[in-house]
């Protein structure tokens, strides 16, 4: 991978075995790459993003300006969000195994051992996101696969900075990203037909924004609602 600059903006390229120029951004801070056929120089690539700049412009700055939690220190009174909705966090210490429960649908509720350290406490809630999506991503799956008629050999949890899913199309595996916890259910729900979508089109071309407008008419309202929801700076 190498740069390119366009006036102000710091363009990432990367060649690879494809027919076609991908463009994208990418979260937290609106990182512009573009993927480009091999054969491509620099120039054409260049000519390209020029012919883009007003959608990089619009979306790296709807990107840039979404709300962002400062760094959380997992101490009583702060804001977590879980499926969504915001709730004030709760640590309780005791003897006892550590858990994790949502109490009157204002406070989460984490209980911890005495003179748990911070990673310690950021664990257990991780841990406890993560058993969320455990239990509803099957569901999701299953669902969906009868939808579109498609299957889902193998699936993943995993903490990701730039994405909020991926996919191994032969191997017909799906991962999620961990922070999908948060988020509303209809984000979660989005991010698993995407990627599920690839199955049938590797590139985000019009074929697959078709495929996208078949399966789940309101897509596009998910994906806008998943990019205002709060990022954490330290997920």
């Amino acid at each position: 991978m190498h740069q390119i600059e366009i006036g102000d903006l710091t363009i990432n390229v990367t060649r690879k075995k494809i027919k076609n120029l991908n463009l994208s951004i990418h979260p937290p801070d609106g990182e512009i790459r573009i993927s480009v056929p091999l054969h491509l120089d620099d120039e054409s690539v260049r000519l390209f993003a020029i012919s883009r700049l007003n959608w990089i412009k619009k979306n790296q700055a709807k990107m840039i300006a979404q709300p962002r939690q400062s760094q959380r220190k997992l101490v009583s009174g702060e804001s977590h969000y879980f499926q969504g909705q915001r709730y004030l966090l709760n640590v309780i210490y005791r003897d006892r195994a550590p858990e994790v429960k949502i109490r009157n649908k204002t406070y989460i509720d984490l209980y911890v051992r005495e003179g748990s350290s911070e990673e310690k406490r950021r664990d257990v809630l991780r841990n406890w996101y993560r058993q969320h999506l455990k239990t509803e991503l099957p569901k999701l799956i299953e669902k969906w696969e009868k939808i579109m008629e498609v299957e889902v050999k193998d699936w993943g949890i995993k903490r990701m900075k730039t994405k909020w899913g991926t996919c191994n199309i032969q191997a017909q595996r799906i991962w999620l990203n961990l922070e999908l916890a948060k988020k509303p259910p209809s984000c979660l729900e989005y991010v698993v037909v995407h990627e599920m979508t690839h199955f049938f089109e590797r590139y985000h071309n019009q074929n697959f924004r078709n495929l996208m407008d078949q399966f789940l008419p309101n897509w596009r309202s998910c994906r806008e609602e998943l990019n205002q929801t709060p990022i954490e700076t330290n997920c």
